[in-house]
């Protein structure tokens, strides 16, 4: 293998380039990325980097003493895969050995709500560049979804001292993730923190006015004034240019259980991989991954499986929630220490006795050591 593309300049992708010379592969590796920007970390564009604390240069994942010898492509879109070459969209073309896959996705919309002025969605650097923008000026902001970004972002506006409306579908944030439990507790943070929290909100349209938001309709015909929206609804994989490529895209490229596709040249990692029935949208995540994926890739067929973490971290308001395991909303949750009410507290998810997931807000020595003594370690056998 003397050349080896890795497809998308993002956390996954930068992991995987470090692990091909970690590994001992000394061969050409190109990175191509669709935006200009060189690797950055994504969590604190929801967090400090909006809120304007934290600076451009503090998200960059490589420094200048870093030496992967790459060859960059920034810039440039990976537009289709043929028999192995890649047709780029400066009308270029690769035609590696190995390739990695690890183009993310985009985040999602909602019907009507593209090309408004004051609608905005969160992925990118850019994204983040354009809404810290736009919270200049004190506008009322309303945020459709309370998951993990919206939450954020609801609690990087109220620290700025602006007025935060977070409408949800479901009866609770984040219900499917954490169950009725915590999901109450995360509701909670919001109403502490002086965000107003519709669950069971459904979003009929936009109220505009010259092509600019000016709020928000629900289903029932209430309006919700808005100077600015963020949608925070999820992300679709990145996986069109794989159109006709003999790789199987079902809500993702799905992959064996070491990150192998349908051809044994390309793994796939990060937020875009589908293994096990599943994608795992997590910082966490994608660094785990690679060191897999690229051993696979190496050997030329699946010589490690891979086994999630699960791990998940979330700073919202005065709370550092952190979650590990797989649990299911059904799984009987137990309080191993604290309480919601004092705001710190490490609890547990059961399932047949056996402990399949921790929880803890504001606790992270005790969830720490729960999370190593209870759960079972990511690892490659």
């Amino acid at each position: 293998m003397k050349s080896v593309a890795i497809i998308g300049a993002s956390l996954a992708g930068l992991r995987s380039a470090q692990e091909l010379r970690a590994q001992g592969y000394d061969g050409e590796v190109v990175l191509v990325g669709d935006e200009l920007h060189k690797p950055y970390d994504r969590p604190p564009l929801s967090k400090a980097f909006l809120a304007g604390t934290a600076s451009r240069e503090s998200l960059d994942l490589l420094d200048a003493s870093s030496d992967l010898a790459l060859t960059w492509r920034l810039g440039v879109r990976a537009e289709r895969l043929d028999h192995g070459r890649v047709l780029l969209s400066d009308g270029g073309s690769l035609e590696p050995d190995g390739l990695v896959i690890a183009t993310g996705g985009r985040a999602r919309t909602l019907p009507g709500f593209a090309d408004v002025e004051g609608v905005h969605t969160l992925r990118t650097l850019d994204d983040a560049l354009a809404l810290r923008s736009a919270l200049a000026g004190s506008p009322r902001v309303v945020i459709v979804g309370a998951g993990f970004i919206g939450a954020e972002v609801a609690s990087t506006c109220r620290s700025l001292g602006l007025d935060v409306t977070v409408l949800e579908a479901l009866p609770a944030p984040l219900a499917p993730v954490l169950g009725p439990e915590l999901a109450a507790v995360c509701a909670g943070l919001h109403v502490s923190g002086g965000t107003s929290l519709r669950c069971g909100a459904l979003v009929d349209s936009l109220v505009t006015s010259s092509g600019r938001v000016t709020g928000v309709r629900l289903a029932g015909g209430a309006e919700l004034p808005a100077d600015v929206v963020v949608v925070g609804v999820g992300m679709t994989p990145a996986t069109e240019w794989l159109a006709g490529s003999g790789l199987v895209v079902d809500n993702g490229v799905v992959c064996d259980s070491g990150l192998v596709t349908a051809l044994p040249n390309v793994v796939a990692v990060g937020d875009v991989a589908r293994f096990g029935g599943s994608r795992h949208e997590h910082w966490t995540n994608a660094t785990e991954q690679a060191p897999v994926a690229v051993a696979n890739l190496l050997a030329g067929s699946t010589v490690r499986s891979y086994i999630p973490s699960g791990y998940v971290w979330s700073d919202q308001y005065s709370a550092r929630l952190q979650l590990a395991g797989h649990p299911l909303p059904g799984d009987e949750v137990s309080f191993v220490d604290g309480s919601p009410a004092e705001g710190a507290f490490v609890a547990t998810y059961l399932r047949g006795g056996e402990t399949v997931g921790v929880f803890a807000m504001n606790n992270a020595k005790l969830f720490n050591r729960l999370r190593r003594q209870s759960l079972r370690k990511p690892a490659a056998v």
